[in-house]
């Protein structure tokens, strides 16, 4: 996708942390953007490679203009998210950025950082319905057991958690294929009724980045 659009459009670029955050952006944008916010994508080779990679790649894009704004995701990972949280607005501070979290206002920030607790599949396990559609063997009384009642913390880690169900009901004979999944379910998930809270609270950053009139 090439990075030369209209001027009058807003345009967001997204630093992932791998390829099956993209795949599940590409499905949940649209249902929170009109088409007349553009987005580009760069999804790095994990999260060490994002650490290291990622104050390089803000510093040089410096020459964004006032119509863009630039979103990081991250993975948690079961780290202090707190630290995590730290680095990436140093980061951002360093290469010449506000952040939202900077500032009081929704109209002075270029980046917004955000982390996805524990891991992407949390947000999957937020929309048990979603997953459903994508594998109907999932139970569907999953969200009521008491490792899942709550997404964002459920013990074990949320893609080993992901990874096991799948595997049990026969979608997968082995390692699954986190795009693949990251695309069957994210397709079918609905905003306001997912049950993450950083998953509503990365979707509030997005909000933040337009105007109303640019939202779906």
């Amino acid at each position: 996708m090439q990075e030369v659009q209209s001027e009058n459009c807003m345009h967001i670029k997204f630093f992932l942390e791998e390829p099956s955050a993209e795949e599940a952006l590409r499905c949940i944008l649209p249902k929170i953007f009109l088409p007349d916010v553009i987005c580009f994508f760069h999804a790095f080779e994990g999260k060490d490679d994002m650490l290291e990679e990622l104050p390089k790649y803000l510093k040089g894009h410096q020459w964004i203009p006032d119509n863009w704004r630039i979103v990081v995701l991250i993975d948690e990972d079961r780290k202090d998210c707190h630290e995590l949280k730290v680095f990436l607005e140093k980061a951002a501070h360093d290469a010449g950025f506000v952040t939202k979290s900077s500032t009081s206002t929704d109209k002075d920030f270029q980046i917004v950082n955000r982390i996805a607790i524990e891991e992407l599949e949390a947000w999957f396990f937020g929309d048990i319905e979603a997953l459903r559609a994508a594998y109907p063997k999932i139970p569907k009384n999953l969200q009521f057991k008491a490792r899942f009642r709550n997404p964002d913390a459920i013990q074990g880690g949320t893609s080993e958690a992901l990874s096991d169900l799948l595997i049990q009901r026969k979608y997968f004979t082995g390692r699954i294929h986190k795009p693949t999944v990251a695309q069957n379910i994210a397709q079918h998930m609905e905003l306001n009724r997912n049950r993450s809270k950083s998953f509503q609270v990365f979707v509030d950053g997005l909000k933040a980045c337009v105007g109303e009139e640019l939202l779906v």
